[in-house]
């Protein structure tokens, strides 16, 4: 991003980066749209808007917008697919995700992948995403959930393949359990998938080793979601936030209780620990998602151009400070959630 003077007006230029992403030799842009909030999962939403704001991302160069059937029961894939039918640019590559017939339990540590995509939920799936996107072909299918037994149990792979013979799908991906990086190494390392998604934060910082590096011997693409954990570390938490939520809605959900007190203490505390590199803690946190070398890309949510806009400013090529980096590591804060 550069400054400029025109006509004694100061405009912002965003020159989007494009990474490689994995060996599908699609060039992506390093910022792209995480469409959860799209479904009204996270608040109430206007689709008019939200057409919008989708619009807006993709004339500022972002050209991978992620979603899921999951989001709003497929409001998120519907609204993505009418922001598509009114864009008259380049091309957009469209994400979305499939939820296994039965969520294992969060607490199991090795769950079993059988019986969770059969043959007849993938297909079905498939074409539904189809026809609320509107498109004919999906460029990235992903397993909303991925256990390490998949590596197993392979029908789920044989179905998938056999819809990008058809033509339904042309990429495969898994979305990696919440905080659980460790199950995608070996899949990451025998590159069975052409991408793999992982919460990767200033909290969740685990996957920049040994995930990442297996990613790189089978060149995996890796989409890094909740790089601001899921609205923490924008930094504009105050002790009455949460009593501004909707008491439904998905942050109210994930910082119910006394995690609400705990998340903003320690978002209190990496504040003191950046000051002194950056302005802005959400600066620190999409700069730092950004530094992962192995990272092909990264889903924040926006609701409204003014987040748009706000998100890639950071994609500059500003390299992250190794001195702040080093500091960063004791604030490692793996958790989940979503339990």
């Amino acid at each position: 991003m550069v400054l400029r003077h025109d006509q004694l007006e100061l405009k912002w230029v965003y020159e989007m980066k494009y990474r490689q992403f994995g060996k599908t030799g699609w060039q992506v842009s390093e910022i792209a749209f995480g469409g959860w909030q799209l479904g009204g999962d996270w608040g109430v939403v206007d689709d008019s808007q939200s057409i919008e704001t989708l619009l807006h991302a993709y004339e500022r160069g972002i050209n991978f917008v992620d979603t899921a059937e999951l989001y709003g029961s497929g409001r998120s894939e519907e609204v993505i697919g009418r922001s598509l039918k009114e864009w008259k640019g380049d091309k957009i590559y469209v994400a979305t995700k499939v939820q296994p017939i039965r969520w294992p339990d969060p607490n199991l540590s090795d769950p079993e992948m059988r019986g969770r995509y059969p043959n007849w939920h993938l297909r079905e799936n498939v074409e539904n995403s189809l026809r609320r996107l509107d498109v004919e072909r999906i460029d990235l299918f992903q397993l909303h959930c991925w256990v390490a037994d998949g590596l197993q149990t392979l029908e789920w792979l044989e179905v998938l393949n056999s819809l990008r013979q058809e033509g339904k799908i042309d990429k495969i991906g898994v979305s990696i359990r919440d905080y659980r990086p460790e199950e995608g190494v070996d899949l990451a390392r025998f590159g069975l998938v052409d991408s793999i998604q992982v919460v990767f934060n200033l909290f969740e910082q685990r996957p920049a080793s040994e995930l990442f590096k297996a990613g790189e011997q089978t060149n995996t693409a890796f989409i890094a979601r909740v790089p601001l954990d899921s609205g923490s570390l924008v930094g504009n938490w105050t002790e009455l936030t949460h009593k501004t939520w909707e008491p439904t809605s998905v942050p109210a959900t994930l910082f119910r209780g006394k995690r609400f007190a705990e998340t903003l203490k320690r978002v209190n505390a990496l504040k003191h620990e950046i000051a002194p590199f950056f302005g802005s803690l959400a600066e620190a946190a999409m700069r730092y998602a950004l530094s992962a070398p192995a990272l092909s890309t990264l889903i924040p949510g926006m609701k409204n151009k003014e987040e748009v806009d706000m998100n890639i400013a950071y994609s500059d090529g500003m390299p992250f400070p190794a001195e702040l980096s080093e500091r960063l590591t004791k604030h490692s804060w793996p958790r989940n959630f979503y339990v």
